[in-house]
């Protein structure tokens, strides 16, 4: 617990929520558990902590963006696969309690059960010290990444670098896909932009289409 707490960066004062956290519900009915032993409550709880610090966090950073696109980078960021990145970045899942069929059929790798425990492990911060604490966790393991890896989410950079080429009749673009890495749950994809046969730049993002964003930004910067 000591060596997770330094991980997350908060020591617990009521330790017993975080044990309740790491919780999972097949180990409390293998146990005989009452419900609230396990962290489906607490999950409950940390889903809305985490909504509403990253709905706050969109409104403030960025004042212009509208509402229908402010709630899809809400979804982006509080989705399984940005969570279950978060417990990875923790070694979360070699602190859960498990089920021995939820162990043996691995568990402790599984996306939704480690996204889960995060929520978990959010709202057990909240209850434990309050909304700066969680606030503290999420902006630590989730914005900060948010921000040193955006463009600005109204920028569509693929379409600039299209209109500055076409300045210039005969100019031909592609994205060429150029690998990926890393597990199911986390893949990152790299792209690379091409002008008339020549690399420009490359770029990286967790979907293809973040990838190609990210390679038109750099090109974008080199080109002017």
């Amino acid at each position: 617990m000591n060596g997770l707490e330094k991980k997350i960066g908060y020591v617990f004062k009521n330790t017993g929520l975080l044990n309740t956290a790491l919780t999972h519900s097949s180990y409390a009915n293998e146990n005989k558990a009452d419900a609230s032993e396990c962290n489906e409550r607490l999950e409950f709880l940390g889903d809305a902590v985490l909504g509403f610090i990253v709905a706050e966090y969109l409104y403030a950073r960025f004042p212009d963006l509208p509402e229908g696109r402010m709630t899809r980078l809400r979804a982006e960021l509080v989705c399984e696969r940005s969570l279950s990145g978060v417990a990875a970045r923790l070694g979360l899942g070699g602190s859960l309690r498990l089920g021995r069929g939820e162990e043996h059929s691995g568990g402790r790798e599984r996306p939704s059960i480690n996204a889960d425990a995060v929520e978990a492990v959010i709202a057990a911060i909240f209850l434990d010290s309050g909304i700066e604490e969680a606030r503290a966790f999420v902006r630590r393991f989730l914005l900060e990444d948010f921000e040193a890896g955006e463009t600005h989410p109204d920028r569509d950079c693929k379409s600039e670098l299209q209109e500055l080429i076409q300045r210039k009749s005969g100019q031909v673009l592609e994205y060429r896909p150029a690998g990926e890495s890393g597990p199911d749950h986390m893949k990152v994809f790299t792209v690379e932009v091409w002008l008339n046969g020549k690399l420009l730049a490359a770029g990286e993002g967790h979907s293809k289409k973040d990838a190609e964003q990210h390679a038109a930004a750099a090109a974008l910067e080199l080109l002017k």
